[in-house]
């Protein structure tokens, strides 16, 4: 954990002028810190073995959420609400998933055709209709796990 950001000030003979070291955040920006109990947690072990199913490989396990909006997807692709597809950040496009609301035990199998999810501590971001039949879109994320079929 990072205790403490140094800053230093740097005056050199020739230069003439002040010159700042810091972190490096934008100047518009400021430091935002969260506190333990609205950090989300995720186990992410990527494509260890599952025992239990045979033929299979588990993802991950983690938190879900759901995306309707965009018109293209990373693999090109047309981005289609409809369709029972998901965003992951590592697993090849085509890749068959089962994803299981922990919560309900409802699962539905999507395509990897897109990457994200962007927002720390989720492992996958699914179509509205994979949300749809996973029970979600009330609450907006679930708590997954993810098995690789295909």
């Amino acid at each position: 954990m990072l205790a403490a950001c140094a800053q230093s000030s740097v005056v050199t003979r020739n230069s003439g002028f002040l010159a700042s070291r810091q972190a490096s955040l934008p100047h518009d920006r400021t430091a935002s810190f969260v506190t333990p109990a609205r950090v989300a947690t995720a186990r992410h072990t990527p494509f260890v073995h599952h025992k239990a199913a045979a033929g299979t490989q588990m993802a991950s396990q983690g938190l879900a959420s759901f995306y309707t909006e965009g018109s293209r997807t990373a693999s090109g692709e047309k981005f289609d609400t409809h369709e029972l597809t998901a965003a992951h950040p590592t697993l090849p496009f085509g890749t068959k998933l089962r994803v299981t609301n922990v919560a309900t035990g409802r699962s539905v199998t999507v395509r990897v055709n897109d990457r994200g999810p962007y927002v720390p501590g989720r492992v996958v971001d699914v179509s509205y209709s994979a949300a749809q039949s996973l029970g979600m879109v009330g609450k907006g994320v679930a708590n997954v796990k993810l098995d690789v079929v295909q």
